[in-house]
């Protein structure tokens, strides 16, 4: 009677070891969701860094440039001469001109062309530099420009 009491017990044993297909669909289920969350996550952070690229070249890395341009000829760039007179000279300014001021024209995050305009719309006594940000369409909220933005009243 003994060795019929044992062999339950191990089976038992063995059986409490081994995992089953339930808990093994659980756990795949799981590592799953947790796949889909980081990826839906990571797309945002990048989204964001992007936008935060965009940002500083409008706001940080093309003030030197056109700080200088402007000591140097009196005045910031016109539209029409856009930023391309940061690179090379405009038609008519050569003399005075002292560039270049860039070595070359960057495009946004997004592939674009920064749009430039002076006199701004936004900055009446400067110039408005921006990127269309990522719907790649002038005048949206999205877009990322040189100019304070006042958050949306709540």
């Amino acid at each position: 009677m003994k060795k019929t009491s044992r062999q339950p017990a191990r089976s038992l044993r063995r059986a409490s070891r081994a995992f089953t297909l339930m808990e093994i669909l659980i756990v795949v289920a799981i590592i799953g969701l947790l796949v889909g969350v980081a990826v839906t996550n990571l797309d945002s952070v990048l989204g964001s860094n992007e936008k935060k690229i965009a940002s500083l070249f409008v706001n940080q890395s093309i003030k030197p440039a056109m700080t200088q341009y402007r000591i140097q000829m009196g005045d910031y760039p016109s539209t029409a001469e856009g930023l391309q007179a940061l690179i090379s000279a405009p038609a008519g300014k050569e003399a005075s001109w002292s560039g270049p001021y860039l070595e070359k024209l960057p495009l946004d995050p997004w592939k674009q062309p920064y749009v430039y305009q002076s006199p701004g719309t936004h900055n009446k006594n400067s110039y408005d530099l921006f990127s269309k940000g990522p719907d790649k369409t002038e005048g949206t909220a999205d877009d990322i420009g040189n100019w304070e933005t006042t958050a949306p009243a709540q």
